[in-house]
């Protein structure tokens, strides 16, 4: 067999570790030409440190001498204090950077540098720990991570099932065990409030209804297959808060599609599949927090929705108007006569003999 090279990296998310002291460790599997599979664990100052090895190994591909020839990815270097936000926010960046890297021509992809930094470590298979400091807390990445590269840690709020689904479900680790788990299910060990949850965005995007539902509850809407609706409330529990004319309300978002996005295979896999749960229809659901978690009324989104509508309408009645009033001031303008150039005065008979030669006033006098 030839030489071992990585045939892909995925980055599964990260640790808060708290030995020796508090810090971040990114989580790889990396799988291999002999086809095994290997989980290892990286800090981001020693990934930047392997990055910047690699572009001095490589200064035509890194682009130093010029930079129309650079082919390495780009990856920004550590801040000065990587709390956990930053851990977090970089983990889109770090996976594309892995899949850069692997599809690099193989003088680079497979060079001794990426293979020695990727393989196993003795602390990759046996963590340093202490037994009287709190083990780490894993960070995974959800299932949708190239539009969501956050991992979350949570707890169980009421009964569920590991299963594999779409849409509504977040993929979650117990101990040694991994699965989907209802996102209704779930809540933030921290705090009772999606700490990464958007904000309203009344302006609303364009999305199309892929499967119809009946409203069960007061705050839903009832919509059907090939409605036009507008997204105003993206939450991560599944269940968003959409605009259909003037009216709001809360509806499944894995039976939506966005507008202009053609996905035949959606429809097929919706048929059979029911609307997920909702936090507030659950039964028995025991919260670890004292304080219940924020929620926006429908009436306020209603309020605010219309709110938004009437000074898009008003906005631009003004700006019609503005319109209307620069065209008639410049009507009268547009309407005068335009002035014929003044015709010069016939020189006199002294002023053509004292500054015309001889052969021109002979002709002229």
């Amino acid at each position: 067999m030839g030489d071992a090279f990585i045939r892909h990296i995925e980055l599964l998310g990260y640790e808060k570790r708290f030995f020796p002291s508090q810090h971040y460790v990114y989580m790889f599997l990396v799988k291999w030409n002999d086809l095994t599979e290997k989980v290892v664990y990286r800090r981001f100052t020693e990934i930047y440190e392997f990055h910047k090895a690699l572009k001095e190994m490589f200064p035509i591909e890194s682009g130093d001498i010029n930079t129309e020839n650079r082919i390495i990815p780009h990856l920004p270097a550590p801040k000065w204090f990587d709390g956990q936000r930053s851990t977090e926010n970089r983990q889109g960046t770090l996976a594309e950077y892995c899949y850069a890297l692997v599809n690099l021509p193989h003088k680079i992809s497979r060079c001794l540098h990426v293979v020695n930094f990727f393989k196993v470590r003795h602390d990759d298979m046996n963590p340093v720990t202490d037994s009287q400091i709190k083990k780490p807390e894993v960070f995974l990445l959800p299932k949708d991570s190239k539009k969501n590269p956050t991992g979350k840690r949570f707890q169980r709020a009421a009964g569920g099932c590991l299963s594999s689904s779409e849409g509504c479900w977040w993929f979650c680790q117990l101990k040694n065990k991994r699965g989907w788990v209802p996102a209704a299910y779930l809540e933030p060990l921290d705090g009772p409030d999606e700490s990464e949850e958007q904000e309203p965005n009344y302006a609303g995007e364009a999305y199309v209804v892929q499967k119809s539902y009946t409203a069960v509850e007061e705050d839903e809407l009832t919509l059907k297959e090939g409605d036009a609706i507008e997204v105003i409330h993206k939450l991560l529990d599944g269940w968003w808060v959409v605009r259909k004319d003037e009216t709001t309300g809360y509806y499944p978002s894995m039976y939506l599609q966005k507008a202009g996005e053609v996905n035949t295979s959606v429809k097929s896999e919706l048929r059979n599949r029911g609307a997920p749960p909702r936090r507030s229809t659950i039964r028995n659901v025991k919260s670890i927090h004292r304080q219940g978690r924020k929620k926006i009324s429908q009436e306020t989104y209603r309020r605010n929705s219309k709110k938004y509508i009437q000074n898009q309408r008003n906005a631009r009645g003004n700006s019609q108007n503005k319109a209307n009033v620069i065209i008639e001031k410049n009507e009268p303008e547009d309407n005068k006569p335009k002035a014929q150039p003044a015709v010069p005065p016939r020189p006199s008979k002294d002023l053509i003999l004292n500054r015309c030669t001889e052969s021109t006033w002979r002709k002229i006098l």
